[in-house]
């Protein structure tokens, strides 16, 4: 039986889950594989700390050149992280004819297409299922699985600290901070969470999968990011009488001659599948011509899971060694000669249905100043909503717009705060809703 040579750079949580997994299920894996999957050698900084894992014949070293240099490893699995040093070993791995897994969504989104380019001049593969989604196989699906489908539409759930968050603000009335709060007491958010809270995890993988979705060149700077920092359980709580959830979702989808590609807080109806998507788990609905929407769901993040999805990388490659194919697939589901560089939708350029929420003065006439403002415009409101007065005679004003484009809203909301009829910014959410809603 072929035996193929495997090193991990990085023996933090992922890189302990793959090695895990290629220890407890060696059987299993050479059972499906045909060949022995050898985990020849680990580095790390830190080579003294006992991870649990009986290693065997495996080497732990301090040295990463000890295993890009050497010349009997045939896969390298990068799980270091980070945007510097993660490049330049993957780069030497490639250059040293080396197939490389990868988890690292910043790294592919800031940085993929060159890493691309470098992988197909040496005829090795890159792969990194890992990088979006976790456990759920969204690039298999993209890449292979629906080849023949022009994709439509993403809408996806690719951050396990947000969507927790609002689950918790969601169900208990919690505000922000507690929220956040007690999705670092569980682990699900990190002790400075900006990456997670202020959307850029979740624009790194959404640039990724639009490349892999439409063959256009991996895009992260044209994305538009929000974060969930000012959504409160005011919001949601007006969201829930309209019938709306609120997630932050990645959404990509196709026009002519654009893709848009916007990652924001999203109210979405109580009907989509997407809503009932809670806790820290990750979903992903596709909108594809021939297959109609699919849909897959399944942990995003955590050791064993994410280790799972780069096993999945490992026999892929081990398979095709085995065959004697090299880059079989391409990576990014295209040949490299038709990968385009399609634009991204500018944000002001956007079509779609608006909540707004104002802290109105209570006085005579306010109401029909905001919206003749809005209407001044060409924003037209479907409803309006007045709930309850506050104690200091600011009462909270409601509406639900009609498809609109942002620009006007953009510029409807900038004069409305600049009169004396609101206190402090006006609340913003965009409405996605599917052509059956």
């Amino acid at each position: 039986m072929k035996i193929i040579h495997i090193g991990i750079l990085g023996y933090g949580v992922v890189g302990t889950g793959v090695a895990n997994l290629l220890k407890q299920k060696k059987q299993l894996l050479e059972s499906r594989t045909g060949a022995v999957l050898n985990l020849k050698t680990i580095a790390d900084i830190d080579i003294t700390t006992d991870r649990g894992i009986d290693l065997g014949t495996t080497n732990l070293v301090s040295d990463a050149n000890l295993i890009i240099n050497d010349p009997s490893i045939d896969i390298i699995v990068e799980t270091i992280g980070g945007e510097t040093i993660a490049r330049k070993f993957i780069l030497d791995s490639l250059e040293n004819k080396k197939h490389v897994v990868t988890a690292n969504k910043a790294l592919l989104a800031g940085f993929g297409n060159d890493l691309v380019k470098a992988a197909r001049k040496n005829m090795v593969d890159l792969a990194f299922e890992a990088s979006c989604g976790g456990c759920m196989p969204i690039i298999k699906a993209l890449r292979e699985s629906l080849v023949a489908n022009d994709i439509k539409s993403m809408a996806a759930i690719l951050n396990g600290t947000c969507n927790y968050i609002l689950t918790k603000i969601s169900r208990d009335g919690s505000d922000f901070e507690d929220a956040l709060k007690a999705a670092q007491a569980l682990g699900y958010a990190e002790a400075e969470p900006s990456l997670d809270i202020d959307g850029f995890d979740t624009a790194h993988k959404l640039a990724i999968l639009n490349s892999l979705a439409h063959g256009m060149e991996i895009n992260l700077k044209d994305i538009h990011v929000e974060g969930i920092r000012n959504i409160t359980a005011v919001d949601i709580e007006f969201a829930r009488s309209f019938g709306y959830i609120i997630k932050l979702l990645a959404i990509g989808k196709t026009h002519e001659d654009h893709v848009e590609a916007r990652v924001h807080p999203t109210m979405i109806s109580s009907s989509n599948p997407l809503s009932h998507v809670d806790g820290s788990m990750n979903a992903i609905a596709i909108d594809a011509d021939a297959t109609g929407q699919t849909m897959l769901y399944g942990h995003g993040a955590g050791m064993m899971p994410t280790a799972s999805a780069v096993l999945s990388d490992i026999v892929d490659i081990a398979r095709n060694i085995i065959s004697g194919a090299k880059t079989r697939v391409p990576i990014l589901g295209y040949p490299e000669d038709n990968i385009k560089p399609i634009p991204i939708l500018p944000m002001e350029e956007l079509y779609t249905k608006y909540f707004l929420r104002f802290e109105a003065q209570d006085h005579p006439g306010v109401l029909a100043k905001i919206s003749g403002i809005l209407g001044d415009n060409n924003i037209s409101i479907k409803s309006v909503h007045q709930k309850g007065r506050k104690s200091n005679g600011k009462v909270p004003v409601v509406m639900i717009t009609h498809i609109a484009r942002e620009a006007w809203v953009q510029k409807a909301l900038k004069q409305i705060s600049k009169t004396d009829s609101v206190v402090g910014d006006p609340i913003l959410i965009r409405i996605e809703e599917t052509d059956q809603e």
